[in-house]
């Protein structure tokens, strides 16, 4: 138990020398990608092998200093696209695609020796990179608030407390007044990660100077977007640097109690921030009277069902009171009425995160990252036709360019670069001519896209982008609340007409209808979800309109990628008139004479592919 700041700074002397008599450290990745992928196995092997080799392992950060070889479950470590993942300190060696069978490899060489296991390495242009920092992924990256992540053992707070952890709390708490907190985070220019990049600072100063004496602190865990997995891996890789940002909002405002609303698709994220707020109330830093300053602080976890629409404030406070997650109307705002009628900050995990870090350092070092008016760095899950996927941190500001090709090594399979959706569902479509602008909050808002929580899918010349559009438009309809008529009605009309249009059905009135209806729905819908839902119709009708056209005008799709445009013909030069795709087919489409070229009938092809196999002289193809 830690009942004051002396013995908060003793603990965090007496752990960083137990962290520093561990002469080597394995760092196998727990994150969930890793997980899947047979990580925790290799864990145990390794550790297995090592203790019968009869070399000191330990798994758990010991009080007095012990030399030994350390094993941590840590967070991910973002290059999701090589995992699983194993690091070897004090080298910095970074293993990918590590397989059980590697293990025995990895204990001969690294642990009882030192010298890296060469085809475990990253390799790229025929070179291999030893150290994880000089990897081209991790090179350009800043990675402040993912900084522990892949670096420490996900579920220790004695690790957490050694780095520094919870001394951004005992400076609030007895070196601030509450009035410099406020000003500190407005000062600093933080931004809210999750969303419209609304200033911190000015959420927390809203609170604070309610009258009201209950009030709350609520974390946006739920991160709806496909494709979409940062807050996730803080909440898995490093819970204490969240809850950390929490207590530090509640000190600022006067609030004593705090929820995380995390969805419950995210169980190991779940559990790290159950074993998080478990340790932290034993230890003294979460409860009554934390570091005998008189402050309580108690923290809850809420699991929502997977509602995209509970990232919205009202709906996500509706929904931990127990009420159906629907938005309502404002004002009142969340900062005057929000959780349970009271006051609410409300920011998300990244937000949080970013908080403990301002404090310690100081607005001008955090100013010192990104851009004038978004300051900072962002975390980006990087997806979609890109060679390197995975979490990735970066200053504000930092180019599409930099982004996909230095750190996401280009594109798969040297294809060429089409658009990048930035943003998820409530985003938009970047192309080409934007890769060299910067992303920022204002820069991205004045091109009709936004950061949102920070997913960005990256796509190549193969994909249509008129499918795009129908798949983040069924996406936001199955999505809708149903509240308002703008977005439950609204939102199902556009689906209907991008379906009608990708089944080569569509007609030119059906764009000038879609551009209607996505003006309204974004004028008048009740929330931010319904406002932005037309945004990847939006875009993609603005830079790939020529994709549009083709599909209604030419019956066409220039991607090749919608399957109801494409048709079966037979290569008359080809055919040698067997017959047998005329019996493979279902629906009697195809007819012809024996020994003479048979035709298909393309209003009775069901496009079931059955003629192509059939054929054994490649006379059936397919044509878009």
């Amino acid at each position: 138990m830690i009942h004051n700041v002396r013995e908060l700074n003793k603990f965090k002397n007496q752990y960083k020398k137990s962290m520093e008599a561990q002469y080597k450290k394995v760092l196998v990745c727990a994150g969930t990608g890793c997980v899947a992928g047979g990580s925790l196995e290799i864990f145990e092997r390794l550790k297995q092998l090592t203790e019968e080799a009869g070399m000191p392992v330990s798994v758990e950060l010991k009080k007095e200093p012990h030399e030994e070889i350390a094993f941590k479950k840590s967070g991910c470590h973002g290059f999701c696209e090589m995992g699983p993942l194993l690091r070897i300190e004090p080298f910095g060696w970074l293993y990918v695609k590590v397989k059980p069978e590697d293990c025995e490899e990895i204990l001969e060489k690294s642990l009882k020796g030192d010298e890296p296991v060469e085809r475990l390495l990253f390799h790229q242009d025929g070179k291999a990179y030893a150290a994880e920092e000089e990897i081209p992924f991790y090179k350009k990256q800043t990675r402040i608030v993912l900084s522990n992540c892949g670096h420490t053992d996900a579920e220790a707070i004695e690790e957490y407390i050694a780095r520094g952890g919870y001394q951004a709390v005992a400076k609030a708490l007895f070196d601030m007044k509450t009035d410099d907190i406020v000003q500190e985070v407005m000062d600093s220019g933080l931004r809210g990660r999750g969303g419209g990049g609304f200033p911190t600072g000015r959420k927390l100063q809203q609170v604070a100077k309610q009258k009201e004496v209950r009030k709350f602190v609520v974390c946006n865990g739920d991160e709806g977007d496909p494709g979409a997995f940062m807050d996730r891996s803080i909440m898995e890789g490093d819970p204490h640097k969240m809850i950390e940002g929490m207590m530090i909002a509640g000190i600022a405002t006067g609030a004593h109690e705090g929820y995380i609303y995390v969805r419950a698709e995210y169980p190991l994220a779940v559990k790290r921030l159950q074993t998080a707020i478990a340790a932290a109330e034993k230890q003294g830093l979460l409860g009554d009277n934390i570091l005998d300053s008189g402050f309580d602080f108690t923290l809850r976890i809420n699991q929502g069902a997977g509602a995209f629409v509970c990232g919205e404030g009202s709906a996500l406070t509706a929904s931990i009171e127990g009420n159906r997650g629907m938005p309502r109307v404002k004002p009142p705002r969340t900062v005057e009425q929000g959780l349970f009628g009271k006051p609410t900050v409300l920011s998300n995990v990244e937000t949080y995160a970013n908080i403990p870090m301002i404090i310690l350092n100081g607005s001008d070092w955090f100013r010192s990252m990104g851009t004038e008016n978004s300051p900072g760095t962002k975390a980006f899950a990087l997806t979609g036709n890109v060679n390197n996927t995975g979490l990735i941190e970066v200053p504000m500001g930092t180019t599409l360019r930099e982004v996909i090709f230095d750190i996401g090594g280009g594109i798969k399979n040297g294809k060429k670069f089409k658009a990048v959706q930035i943003g998820g569902p409530s985003g938009g479509c970047m192309t080409e001519e934007h890769l060299d602008m910067p992303m920022d909050f204002d820069s991205l808002k004045k091109k009709g896209a936004m950061i949102g929580s920070g997913g960005l899918v990256v796509m190549d010349e193969d994909n249509c982008m008129v499918e795009v559009a129908r798949f983040f438009m069924n996406f936001t309809q199955n999505e809708s609340c149903g509240k308002c008529v703008p977005c439950r009605e609204g939102t199902l009309r556009m689906l209907e007409i991008l379906e009608r249009i990708v089944a080569g059905k569509g007609e030119r009135e059906d764009l000038d209808m879609l551009e209607e209806l996505a003006d309204m729905i974004s004028k008048t819908a009740l929330c931010g979800l319904g406002k932005t839902a037309p945004s990847p119709v939006i875009s993609t009708m603005k830079y790939f309109r020529d994709e549009y056209l083709a599909h209604v005008v030419d019956k066409k799709c220039p991607a090749k990628n919608c399957q109801a445009m494409k048709r079966y013909v037979i290569i008359e030069e080809k055919c040698k008139g067997c017959s047998k795709c005329a019996r493979q087919c279902p629906v009697n489409a195809i007819s012809g004479e024996i020994k003479k070229p048979f035709v298909i009938d393309a209003d009775k092809c069901i496009k079931c592919g059955a003629c192509e196999t059939a054929c054994s002289f490649g006379a059936v193809t397919e044509q878009f």
